[in-house]
Parts: structure tokens; C-alpha cells; sequence
């Protein structure tokens, strides 16, 4: 599973998650592409079992990017424990996401072959995805 190397020395603060994501919205290293339509935390293991579902389904066959890493520090403090005493300890870690942002890149399989592939990886995600492809720009 992906998690970061290393961290800041403090505990980060959870944020708000309003608006559009502008930068990593465009398909650009592979043909096809898994866009977000919501946002959400999305944790490593989510990333992990959608990146399993694609993989299988082409058969190693083609290449796999993953546009996201999950980075934000996620703490829960234990069940049955009172309030107080500071924050609890990190739980998970998880990718910040906005509308806009790919999260998968697909390249070397045919079109029906790419679209199956990212259902089923949309199946293992907690936001509504919608597929993409890349546009050619003709200058």
C-alpha cells in the first residue's frame, strides 16, 4: 500500500474540501483516464484495490499510472476512550480529492478493453468517476 516515506513533526489539521481541482485534470501520460466527479479522502487501500481490479483485467497487458497519493495523515483516537488528553494517533492515510482530478492513466489496450478496466476500478472507489480520454491537440 502507498504511504508516505516521511512526514512533517506535527499532526496535520483536517481542512475543508470545497472546490474544483485545476492541476492534474487532464489526461497526459497515458490514453484513457479515470476522472473524479466528487470529492473525497480517499484511502490507500481504496487506491490499492482499484489499481488490482485494472491490472487484472488487462492482464499486465498495457501500463497503469496512479495520478494520486495519499499523503494527508489521518488520526482516530481509540474506541470507548474519553474526550481530551491530545490528538489520537494516525489511522490511515488518505489523498485529498477534488472534482476534475485523474486518478488513473491507462495506455497499450484497446478502448473496450481500457473502459472495462476502470469500471471495475470505479467499482472499488467511494466517489462517482467518469471516463476519459486523451485529447489530440492539432498546431
Amino acid at each position: 500500500m502507498l504511504t508516505p516515506k516521511r512526514l512533517k513533526f506535527r499532526k496535520q489539521q483536517r481542512r475543508r474540501r470545497k472546490g474544483y481541482d485545476y492541476c492534474g485534470c487532464d489526461v497526459s501520460f497515458g490514453e484513457y483516464g479515470l476522472k473524479a466527479m466528487d470529492d473525497c479522502w480517499m484511502t490507500s487501500r481504496q487506491i490499492e484495490a482499484a489499481r488490482v481490479a485494472m491490472t487484472r483485467h488487462i492482464k499486465r497487458g498495457g501500463k497503469v499510472w496512479i495520478r494520486v497519493f495519499p499523503d494527508k495523515p489521518v488520526s482516530k483516537k481509540p474506541l470507548e476512550v474519553r474526550q481530551g488528553k491530545g490528538k489520537g494517533a494516525t489511522e490511515f492515510y488518505a489523498a485529498v480529492i477534488r472534482p476534475g482530478r485523474i486518478l488513473f492513466e491507462l495506455e497499450g489496450v484497446e478502448r473496450a478493453v481500457a473502459q472495462e478496466a476502470l469500471r471495475l476500478a470505479a467499482q472499488k472507489l467511494p466517489i462517482k468517476t467518469k471516463f476519459v480520454e486523451r485529447e489530440i491537440v492539432h498546431s
